[in-house]
């Protein structure tokens, strides 16, 4: 299951890494993408991945922030195993991209706001959990309603456009 934190002195690497997972959401904000953003830390707690939404700007349905995050992850450390490491995402992932999350072998997800169309987690899809599968990772929602924000302003304008 979902275990929810909060922001806390505790958790201040934690709130960095949301930090620039929505500087990255306001950057796919300003390129007319849905605002979600994502990065990647290793077990020092440097960034080795990061991502935004980019669909529209490729052209490519797989271009969310994680599947980005997860790439470049990947490429920093010249493999495909992203073990001891950890997604800090702005929106809950997918089912796409908590399936990438499963394959990359991460250890932990994060996310902030809840995506009740379609994340993964609330549609129901626990795949981090399920032991038939090969791997199992944790998976935390924090509260940092900024990143639930973003969304819900794009979404209220792009409505008043059309």
């Amino acid at each position: 299951m979902t275990k929810v934190v909060a922001p806390s002195a505790d958790l201040s690497s934690t709130r960095i890494w949301m930090e620039r997972a929505l500087v990255l959401a306001h950057e796919a904000r300003d390129a007319d993408e849905v605002p979600v953003g994502a990065v990647i830390v290793d077990p020092n707690g440097n960034i080795i991945g990061e991502g935004r939404n980019r669909r529209e700007q490729e052209s490519d349905p797989t271009a969310h922030a994680e599947i980005i995050a997860i790439r470049e992850a990947c490429k920093t450390i010249d493999g495909w195993r992203l073990e001891n490491c950890t997604l800090i995402v702005t929106l809950e992932p997918c089912p796409m991209c908590l399936a990438a999350s499963h394959q990359s072998r991460v250890s932990k997800v994060i996310y902030a706001a809840h995506d009740p169309k379609g994340g993964a987690l609330s549609l129901g899809y626990h795949l981090h959990a399920d032991d038939r599968t090969n791997h199992r990772f944790e998976i935390e929602q924090m509260n940092y309603p900024e990143c639930g924000q973003i969304l819900t302003e794009f979404f209220k304008a792009k409505r008043k456009k059309s």
